[in-house]
């Protein structure tokens, strides 16, 4: 089991892996600024963030939000994608620029600055930008903080990336592999707003492995497919969201090994999103099997981790089962989809608790399933680090196919409301 006994021995866990690819380099800086949009006028803090690539790249590959209003930066990286070359992200916290009158033009000339302080192709450089939405970006403060940030630029480890980026994460995300003598690093923000239909929150994945445009790009959206989209923290999807892939082109592998690192890696920062979830106080897994096809299992799953009853219920150790058996026989029935019912079986850890068509409980089964619950209870106020990789892992086959499929969420806390009703505090 993994786990981490605080903020400390976790900071040296990021710093190995997060050991840049040859062929990157990354830095970060802070800026203070007041937005026009608060009554206060007390200023706040952003960050600035950077990986850039010694030379520019074919091996680009993207997977971007489905909200149907999308931040000025996905709309400017889809563009970008298109011409087929890339060098640098620019990334900043705070404000995640989306629908600001002045957006994708703020958006450009934070690209142009960029590009002039470092000899580089404008349309090279993709901006990423995350945070509150509906405020405009602060110009003037950032384009004077980029000769800082190119300043910083280093090799070697990018756990500062993955620190500038957070915005309500309580720890820093980052996961690597290595194939063969290519290495793979992946970073991620991401806390809330998490419902994703594409990537995920934010996440960056550098590599020197040599894979071509279009094989990366499919690779990534298998990779994506099993692991980011079949998560949830809140079910809301964000305007922002984005996973983007480059390669230095570097080492040559072997490329189903190649792809079965990413979506290790990709499965491995999912699941720490979700235990990063805003308030999280347990990840649950809902493991889906027995269906005629696998996009139902994933549908069933997310009913079970996104029912707010599920949640609470495992928030507070409760086992209660007649929670889980409801958001099925509710997706079921709201879609229209018959299956029988009276061969679904529900287990939750090893115990059975439903099987057919009937509970299966008792006053013992009761006591040692709240325990379970409880023994895999996360800490929403303990900061800095992921405490354990323990899930509460609800079993449920219906009897009725041959697919299946495991959805992550996490439970609903107090925490979480606390912390989305301060967010813009």
């Amino acid at each position: 089991m993994e786990s981490f006994t605080d903020e400390a021995e976790y900071h040296e866990e990021v710093l190995g892996r997060s050991v840049l690819p040859p062929g990157f380099r990354a830095a970060t800086t802070t800026l203070t600024f007041v937005p026009s949009e608060r009554p206060t006028g007390e200023p706040y803090k952003m960050n600035l963030a950077t990986i850039l690539l010694n030379e520019p790249s074919t091996g680009i590959a993207g997977v971007f939000t489905r909200n149907r209003f999308p931040g000025a930066p996905v709309v400017i990286a889809r563009e970008r994608m298109k011409a087929g070359v890339l060098r640098a992200v620019l990334i900043n916290n705070k404000i995640s620029n989306v629908c600001s009158r002045t957006g994708v033009e703020d958006a450009r000339v934070l690209c142009s600055t960029y590009a002039a302080a470092t000899g580089i192709d404008e349309t090279h450089v993709v901006p990423v930008s995350t945070g509150i939405i509906g405020w405009r970006l602060p110009i003037a403060e950032m384009t004077a903080a980029i000769p800082a940030l190119i300043d910083s630029l280093h090799e070697g480890p990018a756990a500062d990336v993955a620190h500038a980026i957070m915005t309500t994460d309580s720890f820093p995300k980052v996961r690597s592999a290595t194939v063969g003598s290519a290495r793979i690093v992946a970073i991620a923000k991401g806390a809330g707003m998490i419902e994703p239909n594409l990537a995920t929150m934010l996440v960056f994945i550098l590599t020197d492995a040599d894979i071509d445009r279009d094989e990366l790009q499919t690779k990534l959206e298998d990779a994506v497919r099993v692991s980011f989209n079949r998560i949830s923290v809140d079910s809301d999807m964000s305007t922002s969201d984005m996973v983007l892939a480059l390669s230095s082109r570097r080492t040559r592998v072997d490329p189903d090994e190649f792809a079965a690192a990413l979506t290790a890696v990709c499965s491995a920062l999912a699941e720490d999103v979700v235990r990063n979830g805003e308030g999280a106080g347990h990840v649950i897994k809902a493991r889906v099997s027995g269906v005629p096809e696998q996009t139902l299992a994933v549908a069933l799953g997310k009913a079970v981790v996104n029912s707010p009853l599920v949640k609470t219920a495992v928030y507070g150790n409760d086992p209660n089962v007649g929670r889980i058996v409801s958001s099925l026989g509710d997706y079921l029935g709201n879609h229209d989809v018959h299956l029988d019912v009276g061969r679904l079986e529900v287990r939750i850890g090893d115990d059975v608790v439903f099987t057919g068509g009937a509970f299966d409980l008792d006053k013992e089964k009761e006591t040692r399933l709240a325990g379970y619950i409880a023994g895999a209870a996360l800490n929403p106020r303990l900061k800095g680090f992921p405490q354990h990789n323990r899930t509460v892992d609800f079993n449920i086959d219906f009897h009725s196919g041959n697919s299946s499929a495991c959805v992550i969420g996490s439970d609903l806390s107090d925490e979480y409301v606390h912390e989305n009703a301060d967010y813009r505090s």
